[in-house]
């Protein structure tokens, strides 16, 4: 593997398209609202986008159920204009990363369309997985991640699987003709530039039914032979392209099989994203990743927040600051204050490691969760629905972005637009817009600004490798990179001194009388 390429210690902003900008002014964010604000990605200073889908769906879930994988939602825009913000993001040096979802599509998709018309045992069926039922009860008793039942009936008797949402039906993986179409759409859009590929769900395509479940979809071995193809498709290229898997895997050996040479480039790491703000567990974290990626020279990943958790500006705020989806619950207390400062000396111990790093939107803006504050009629995530609306979904990390301005839509649709933001913006937002911390140097973007251009600058960070200092009192993370870098976070209740340093890089709050503070991190020069 190239230490040369780009995407080992790459910076890496995740756009979810409907709250990014919204360029027409009908309340959805679409692919004009983000060419418009591609100089605020450059000027943030990261290196690459990553697009969530961006295809024509009926939104079952929110675009993860994908009607057509060569094509552009009307609500977004067109393929012309997607091709045009390839072209510009790479004007401005931002590479782009698009997601495709191979697990299931959508019950628009003209497979499934014609699987419905074809009937029990032809061709068209079994590109998806159709069985027949237990008399009036679905063929066995898996249930969604989503919740509920796993399968649907169809109107001739047969049922069909859905991991997900009855509108995201499986595909059948073990279907040549599934996986040759797969290899020609991730064809398709690297031959119009993208630089890499995020595959959503990646871990679950293969599918066992004599194992019991959840381990009958999760991590089979048959998958392996897939990656294995996409991986031949991206080498295919002259220029360097990247496979990234979602992989939510909590064996290490079996998450690190899926990077070896010939397979996945790099994975998000779930495991860091899900810690507790707590000292032992993110050393045993941090240490227990490199080792995993280190037998098969893969290079980590480092993230807090994506469009599927809480945001952890919320999360650090509460008594556990862990995070699953089975712990979301309605009205959970946080201290947003200790959150945020606690969020920022995260960032800061995210973008020390080594590997790349994943900013989703928002984050740079110290955004909190939304929760109670979303009306439940508004509300899309179909966990809400499926969960007899106990969960709240994660319809709160994904509202809409601000801005500018003191008013809801805070500058993410036009002053003269004609349709509300597609999920409330709530007033106190006016403090986090762009503009707003633009001009506070105290803010979490301009922390954020400064970090990236750090990052960018210093030799000793990005990929590479970290050694634990030994002089620190309990509770203080500290390492070492090379050539002259050092690291501090302290996750103690007491204030500490610094270790010997020439210089002060940059700090998550001011030092206090040159000690650093609890729950704060610092940079520092040997």
């Amino acid at each position: 593997m190239s230490t040369q390429a780009w995407w080992p210690g790459a910076a890496i902003y995740q756009v979810y398209v409907r709250s990014f900008a919204d360029g027409n002014g009908d309340g959805v964010g679409d692919l004009a609202g983000m060419r418009s604000r591609l100089p605020y990605l450059a000027e943030l200073g990261v290196d690459a986008i990553w697009v969530t889908p961006w295809y024509p769906s009926p939104m079952a879930d929110g675009g993860y159920d994908v009607a057509d994988y060569r094509a552009i939602d009307p609500a977004f825009g067109t393929l012309a204009e997607a091709e045009k913000l390839i072209e510009e993001a790479h004007s401005l040096g931002l590479r782009m990363i698009i997601d495709v979802v191979p697990n299931h599509g959508s019950v628009d998709h003209a497979w499934f369309k014609a699987a419905l018309v074809a009937g029990p045992g032809t061709p068209e069926r079994s590109r998806f997985i159709f069985r027949d039922g237990r008399g009036d009860q679905p063929p066995n008793d898996w249930e969604s991640i989503f919740g509920g039942p796993a399968w649907t009936r169809v109107h001739d008797g047969q049922w069909y699987l859905h991991l997900f949402d009855p509108g995201q039906p499986d595909f059948n993986w073990q279907n040549r003709e599934v996986r040759a179409e797969f290899e020609d759409v991730l064809r398709f859009w690297l031959d119009r530039g993208v630089d890499g590929i995020r595959i959503d769900s990646a871990a679950v395509l293969i599918k066992d039914f004599d194992l019991p479940h959840p381990e009958s979809y999760t991590d089979r071995d048959g998958i392996h032979e897939i990656y294995q193809g996409w991986r031949r498709v991206t080498d295919s290229y002259a220029d360097d392209r990247v496979l990234i898997g979602e992989i939510w895997l909590p064996d290490h050996e079996r998450f690190a099989a899926y990077l070896r040479p010939d397979e996945i480039h790099t994975a998000f790491n779930f495991m860091f994203l899900s810690a507790a703000w707590d000292p032992a567990v993110l050393r045993e974290c941090v240490d227990a990743t490199l080792a995993a990626h280190a037998p098969v020279d893969a290079h980590a990943t480092w993230v807090l927040s994506n469009h599927d958790v809480t945001r952890h500006v919320t999360r650090y705020g509460r008594p556990d600051t862990t995070f699953s989806f089975g712990g979301k619950l309605f009205g959970t207390p946080s201290d947003l204050a200790l959150g945020t400062r606690r969020a920022r000396a995260a960032a800061l111990l995210m973008m020390a490691l080594p590997g790349a790093v994943y900013v989703y939107q928002g984050e740079e803006l110290g955004l909190p969760e939304l929760e109670t504050e979303i009306p439940d009629e508004l509300r899309q995530d179909p966990f809400y629905r499926r969960s007899n609306y106990t969960d709240p979904g994660r319809d709160g990390c994904r509202v809409p972005i601000p801005w500018s301005g003191d008013t809801s839509p805070f500058g993410f649709s036009p002053a003269d637009a004609r349709e509300k933001p597609w999920l409330p913006q709530p007033d106190g937002w006016r403090a986090y817009t762009v503009t707003a911390e633009s001009g506070n140097p105290d803010s979490m973007l301009c922390l954020y600004r400064e970090a990236l251009r750090l990052r960018r600058s210093t030799g000793a960070l990005g990929a590479g490798t970290i050694e634990w200092r030994t002089d620190v009192t309990d509770g203080v993370l500290a390492f070492d990179r090379e050539p002259g870098f050092t690291c501090v976070a302290n996750l103690s209740p007491a204030s500490v001194d610094l270790p010997p340093h020439t210089e002060v890089l940059l700090t998550s709050v001011p030092l206090e009388d040159g000690r650093l503070a609890p729950d704060a991190t610092a940079w520092l020069r040997r």
